[in-house]
């Protein structure tokens, strides 16, 4: 039996007192205790953020690599080793600006791992500039006047490049959003969630805004009506949704099992130096 005490890390903590980032962490840890995964079996992966230092406080295999580079490093691999929970934990500015073409084409190619993004609608780690989820006329340290640009829309976008897994969580909920977390590292293919972490220090609305304005979906919303779930996707002021916003459960060639299946046979750590002919052929075939 997996123990929270497994996931311990001895390293440091560097986020501010009080972070919502410290309700991500208990509730990643807590789902994965009760998936039953050990520390060995999982791999997180991250950029450049507050977000991204997220693998350092929690045990367990992990890569911490470029801004915006998350989702090249965890696709390769789940491409190499499947059989490895792989995380990708980032921020909104690490995810939806320097790394939005991989979040995009990552969509497309469903590869079977799980995307957590941190976001607080702002860059925290370089003290308050707006992020591609700012709010328009928000005011940050940088923006004085207020931001121009109407924000992105990322589970909207996930949804219209055929995403088939797609929620939204609150860090402040921790026990809402460790279930959420069960269902995506569960679910077969690529599994997103957005997950609103208001930051105490460079946020532009207090914990209290969201509090007031996010709710769950209830039960009777129906997750695979992909119509629906656009509507809920573009829901924001008033009224926040939180929950499972669309679930395809229909089965989806996962990435990576092209080449597992036709260019080799098994995990890419067990193989070894492919054989000189096999080499030449290769070769061969693109001369």
């Amino acid at each position: 039996m997996v123990k929270i005490e497994a996931y311990r890390s001895d390293a440091e903590n560097q986020w501010c007192p009080g972070c919502p980032n410290f309700g991500i962490l208990a509730a990643l840890k807590n789902a994965l205790v009760n998936l039953g995964k050990k520390p060995e079996e999982v791999c997180l992966v991250s950029g450049i953020g507050q977000a991204a230092k997220m693998p350092h406080y929690l045990k367990c295999n992990f890569f911490n690599g470029l801004h915006g580079r998350t989702l090249p490093v965890a696709v390769a691999i789940n491409v190499v080793n499947p059989e490895l929970i792989t995380i990708v934990v980032t921020g909104d500015g690490d995810c939806y600006g320097e790394g939005g073409n991989h979040f995009l084409h990552n969509i497309r190619r469903n590869p079977n791992i799980t995307l957590i993004v941190h976001n607080n609608q702002i860059y925290g780690l370089t003290k308050g500039q707006a992020s591609p989820t700012t709010e328009a006329e928000d005011k940050t340290r940088l923006q004085f006047e207020g931001v121009e640009l109407e924000p992105l829309q990322p589970l909207a976008i996930a949804l219209l490049h055929g995403c088939s897994f797609v929620a939204r969580g609150y860090a402040g909920d921790f026990k809402h959003l460790s279930n959420l977390l069960v269902e995506a590292i569960s679910f077969k293919g690529f599994s997103y969630v957005d997950v609103i972490q208001p930051c105490i220090s460079w946020g532009t609305h207090s914990v209290s805004w969201y509090r007031e304005k996010i709710y769950k979906l209830p039960q009777e919303y129906n997750p695979r009506d992909k119509e629906e779930a656009l509507k809920k996707s573009a829901e924001w002021g008033d009224r926040i949704p939180i929950g499972i916003i669309y679930r395809d459960d229909k089965p989806h060639r996962l990435f990576g099992d092209y080449f597992r299946k036709n260019i080799f046979d098994g995990k890419l750590t067990e193989l070894g130096c492919p054989p000189q002919r096999l080499i030449a052929e290769m070769i061969e075939r693109y001369r």
